[in-house]
């Protein structure tokens, strides 16, 4: 897709519990914002009226009519329809709320919302991880590409989304890449997210250092004391994060086996990936046992540590080898070896999930024309 070139402008929002953040993006550029206005409100009207009167302020400053609006917000929703379901973390939306309609009437303009999740997945396919490995590849000779990109967040919760060929997978009710559902290894009876995510950290951690929740730091300060950048109890910290990886690289394992390719890791969490990224990957390398007594490797493929340079340049490299086509004079050149690789986020979440919510809308509008 060449964004840089689009004149179209399109409107954004980033909705969490907390704050409602607006802008706009042209050429995958922000030419507005980020206006900022909170999420708390004692009605359904309340916050409703101010979305709108946050997508107004942002119109006002533009110099060019937008062509769509195009926004990251929570699930449970039906988001083809535009309707948002019963929310956790905003209780005002219960029973449906047709917000997509809604703007759609007042504003004049098509309306697109997705998950948070599968908008950083599909901005990180466009112009972060996946064009970034497959430009590497290309340079070192190697004719490996990679077109399937599994996105993963950890922050607040544990999110996912999945593109595929360059368009963002959608499932038949809403409800794809929800990563955070799959049965967690290590508290069988509780989902990946209760230890892949802030709180999952921070009980962890508390737990470890046998301390109350209440006095429990935040995962920026257990970071830090896992790295002795600040003082504290080192193990407890370290051991906090080797929680979140196992969990996590358990999870990524199941949902990669069908997806196949690379993955991205973007969400609050992923800056302390120091420490716990090689532990994940490890996780995902591991093997099962056979009921015979032997090992089965844990997938088909082997899985990279794509901020490891040792193992990064093993990925680029891979295995490649020319051999002969039979009974012919033709040769073909291939790389065998069957390989996925785990990175960071090359945008940043926000930036990724705006330029993801940018490119859908753009995408859709001209399926539509």
């Amino acid at each position: 897709m060449n964004l840089i070139d689009d004149k179209r402008v399109v409107m954004t929002l980033d909705a969490g519990g907390t704050n409602l953040v607006f802008s706009a993006m042209q050429g995958a550029t922000e030419v507005v914002g980020p206006i900022n206005l909170p999420a708390s409100a004692t009605t359904l009207s309340e916050i409703l009226n101010r979305i709108i009167s946050g997508f107004e302020e942002v119109k006002s400053k533009l110099e060019t009519n937008p062509a769509a609006i195009s926004f990251a917000f929570p699930g449970p929703a039906e988001y083809d329809l535009g309707i948002i379901g019963d929310l956790e973390n905003m209780p005002l939306f219960r029973g449906g709320v047709a917000l997509g309609p809604m703007l759609a009437e007042k504003f004049g303009i098509p309306v697109f919302i997705n998950n948070d999740g599968d908008l950083f997945a599909y901005g990180e396919a466009i112009a972060g991880l996946l064009p970034e490995i497959n430009s590497l590849l290309e340079k070192a000779g190697n004719p490996k590409r990679y077109k399937n990109l599994l996105g993963a967040t950890f922050g607040t919760g544990f999110g996912g989304g999945i593109v595929t060929n360059g368009e963002l997978f959608m499932g038949d009710n809403s409800a794809q890449g929800e990563i955070n559902r799959i049965r967690n290894k290590i508290y069988p009876f509780y989902s990946a997210e209760e230890s892949v995510s802030i709180r999952g950290v921070k009980k962890s951690f508390a737990r470890e250092a046998r301390i109350s929740d209440i006095y429990c730091p935040e995962p920026e300060t257990i970071f830090k004391i896992g790295t002795s950048k600040e003082t504290g109890n080192k193990d407890a910290a370290r051991k906090a994060f080797e929680k979140l990886a196992i969990a996590a690289g358990d999870a990524l394992a199941n949902s990669i086996t069908l997806v196949d390719g690379l993955i991205v890791i973007g969400g609050g969490l992923s800056g302390a990936w120091p420490l716990f990224l090689q532990k994940l990957v490890a996780e995902m390398n591991k093997q099962f046992e056979t009921a015979d007594g032997h090992h089965l490797n844990r997938l088909e493929v082997k899985v990279f540590n794509l901020e490891n340079e040792r193992e990064r340049e093993i990925f680029i490299k891979g295995k490649v080898r020319e051999i002969e086509v039979p009974f012919s004079n033709q040769k073909i050149t291939y790389d065998p070896l069957k390989r996925i690789g785990v990175g960071i986020s090359r945008l940043g979440t926000s930036m990724a999930t705006s330029l993801g919510a940018y490119a859908f809308a753009l995408n859709q509008l001209d399926r539509k024309s």
